[in-house]
């Protein structure tokens, strides 16, 4: 197996969204793009209202799947990054130090709107939200279109 470790962190660096893929209690799936900001390749965090479709999903069924890729490429160069995690809303401890991060990812966006603890707590409209990745795959672009390549990072 080929090492496309350094591929999926430039595909993962040099996007914005996500396509998070969730499923509700009954197993009907949902996919929704989301901006995220990230931790070590392994942590993607997002801010979403707990009403949303996506985020009762995550709330009933914590298994999600996502992909990463860009979607202005020419027809036979695309790259993706694939992705198996367990998410949850953040809470507890953890939400202050999560609060911060994202805040601090979306200004080094150039982004206006500034994130704070008390836009995450009830009962303000907005929960931050976390997945945790167990595995990550890569397109093999010296295989098939469609063949998968499992990358550790």
């Amino acid at each position: 197996m080929s090492d496309f470790s350094d591929m999926a962190r430039e595909i993962i660096e040099s996007n914005r969204y996500m396509v998070l893929g969730t499923a509700d209690e009954t197993g009907v799936p949902w996919v929704t793009p989301v901006w995220y900001a990230q931790v070590d390749y392994r942590e993607f965090i997002w801010v979403s209202s707990p009403d949303r479709r996506h985020s009762r999903n995550v709330t009933a069924r914590p298994e999600v799947s996502i992909v990463i890729f860009d979607s202005q490429v020419p027809v036979g160069s695309a790259r993706a990054v694939y992705m198996s995690a367990m998410a949850e809303e953040v809470s507890g401890d953890e939400l202050e130090r999560s609060v911060a991060f994202f805040d601090a990812a979306t200004k080094a966006e150039g982004l206006t709107r500034r994130w704070t603890l008390d836009d995450m707590r009830p009962p303000a409209p907005y929960r931050l939200y976390r997945a945790t990745v167990s595995q990550h795959w890569v397109l093999d672009p010296d295989s098939s279109p469609d063949d998968r390549a499992e990358v550790r990072l």
